[in-house]
Order: structure tokens, then C-alpha cells, then sequence
């Protein structure tokens, strides 16, 4: 981060489980380890990949005090707090009390559907209550409603707090008018691993990233090249993992993640229901990906 300014490859860890369904904490601290030693810039906790809906609180808590004890401070941490309650989400905020956690991420409210005017007082009412920077974090694909540029370049520039978005519509004309018309310091942060390659070319500021934890060392390459403006060694990286990312979503995230992160052994397969571990197929067409990058 510079200047709260978030930049490079983020990636949105996983929780690892033991096969009866407990965080596997030695397995955190491998990925840890492994994403660190990988090139990252920082990690987001309790995000969606963190299967943060089948989590206790108790246990995203714990999970969270563990990476900043095992992180010890090397990288800027950002924290997933949201949901489709205002006032229970801001609450949450209110009551937060972590030292080593730069920022909040806050996923756009799903299930609800609200207007565009209801997205923009939801983040206004969060935007009062934390004591942290917010993140904004627009996933249509999930929420099955998009957070319009308007409204995200009204929510930039209304207020200093909000300093930038996780975009994952899609939409590159979407992206295109953020990037055009965000306030200096706002931060456009791909949400989708494939079309990081294109974001970057569009002037967006880095990635948080699935698939960058199970190849941190290509994936973070990837944008490294393409900051030292090496864009052919960027796109080469990019489309060696083309494939390999489409797998890892191919069944639903993170178990694809999950499988990839278990041939490397980094952490198992396990996911808990109403999720379930990569088909055999599935787990076979990532290992043949791995061969291929060499891993």
C-alpha cells in the first residue's frame, strides 16, 4: 500500500480445513509462507474464497488473529466485513478492534437487490461507522446486482474513507469510466484473475487474487512484468495461466483453489457443505495445468 493507495497482487485466502472439517492451522501457515515467499503484496481475510459463509464468527476471528500473528507485520492486511444488514454490518465495524489491519472490504449487499441509491447509503452508513478504510467490492456474479460507475465514482468522491473498489463485473466499459473519472488515490483493483492482464492495460492498480495463491510465483510475474513495462514477459505469464484459472472456477471457488493448493502441498482439499472438493476429473485437469507451469 502507498499512501493507502492499494497496489500489486493481493490474494483472498482460503480457510484451510483438516478432513473433518476443523481450520487446519499448519496449513495456514504454509500458505502464508508460500504466498510471501511467492512475490505478494498483501492478503485479504475473510473474504468469499475464505468461505466466509460457513464460517462462526469465533472462527473468522481466530482465523484473522492467526495471519496477523503468523504475517508478523511483513504485509498490509485487509479484512472482509459485510453483508445485507447495515446496521448489523455496521455494527460489526463499529466494534472492530484489530491493530495490523490496514483496510475493510465490504461486498456490495446480495440478495436484496437494492437500488443504486440503497448501494450508495449502505456504503455511506459504513463509511461513518469504521474507524478503517473501506474497500468497496463489486461482484455482480454473486450479488446479482451491479454497482453502477456512477455510483461508485459518487461513493469516491463523497467520501475520504472510501479509497477504492474491487471490481469484478466484468464489464471493461465499466471499468474503463472508473479508472477515467476516480479521485486521486482511489485505488481500481481487479476482481477477476483473468482479466487482470487487460486491467493493468487499462491503468487499474493491481489484483486481489484466487488463483495468485496457488502460483503466487507466476501470477505475481505477471504484473511485476507489466509494471516494469516487460508487457510480452507479462502476457506470456498471463496466458500460461489461462487455462489453469478457468479449472480453478470451473466447480465452484475454492475448491478448485483448494485442489491446486493441495498438489503443491500446501493445504488439503476439504471445503464445507453446501460446497464439495474437485471432482477427480477436475482434480486431474489441474495437475495436468501444474505439469505444464512446471510445478
Amino acid at each position: 500500500m502507498n499512501d493507502m493507495l492499494l497496489q500489486g497482487v493481493g490474494v483472498a485466502l482460503v480457510t484451510p480445513f483438516e478432513s473433518n472439517g476443523a481450520i487446519d492451522f499448519g496449513g495456514f501457515e504454509r500458505l502464508i509462507e508460500h504466498c510471501i515467499s511467492g512475490g505478494v503484496d498483501y492478503f485479504v481475510v475473510n473474504g468469499t474464497t475464505a468461505e466466509n459463509p460457513s464460517l462462526s464468527e469465533e472462527e473468522k476471528y481466530e482465523a484473522l488473529d492467526f495471519v496477523l500473528d503468523r504475517n508478523a507485520g511483513r504485509l498490509p492486511i485487509v479484512f472482509g466485513i459485510g453483508g445485507n444488514n447495515t446496521a448489523a454490518v455496521c455494527q460489526e465495524l463499529q466494534a472492530f478492534s484489530r491493530n495490523g489491519v490496514s483496510a475493510i472490504l465490504s461486498a456490495s449487499p446480495y440478495y436484496n437487490k437494492p437500488s443504486q441509491e440503497g448501494i450508495y447509503q449502505h456504503y455511506a452508513a459504513l463509511s461513518a461507522a469504521s474507524s478503517l478504510p473501506i474497500l468497496l467490492y463489486n461482484v455482480p456474479g454473486r450479488t446479482s446486482s451491479n454497482m453502477l460507475a456512477s455510483t461508485t465514482l459518487r461513493l469516491a468522491h463523497d467520501f475520504d474513507n472510501i479509497i477504492g473498489i474491487k471490481e469484478a463485473s466484468g464489464d471493461l466499459d465499466q471499468i474503463t469510466m472508473l479508472i477515467l473519472d476516480r479521485p486521486l488515490g482511489f485505488s481500481v483493483i481487479s476482481g477477476d484473475d483473468n482479466l487482470t492482464f487487460a486491467m493493468l492495460g487499462l491503468g487499474a492498480d493491481g489484483v486481489i487474487s484466487v488463483s495468485g495463491q496457488g502460483v503466487p510465483e507466476v501470477f505475481c510475474k505477471m504484473y511485476d512484468e507489466f509494471v516494469l513495462g516487460n508487457f510480452i514477459a507479462s502476457r506470456t505469464a498471463h496466458l500460461s495461466l489461462f487455462r489453469l484459472t478457468n479449472l480453478l472456477f470451473a466447480e465452484g471457488n475454492p475448491a478448485g483453489v483448494k485442489s491446486l493448493l493441495s498438489h503443491r502441498g500446501v493445504c488439503g482439499p476439504t471445503v464445507r457443505l453446501p460446497l464439495v472438493k474437485a471432482s477427480e476429473r477436475l482434480n486431474s485437469s489441474i495437475k495436468s495445468e501444474l505439469n505444464i507451469l512446471n510445478f
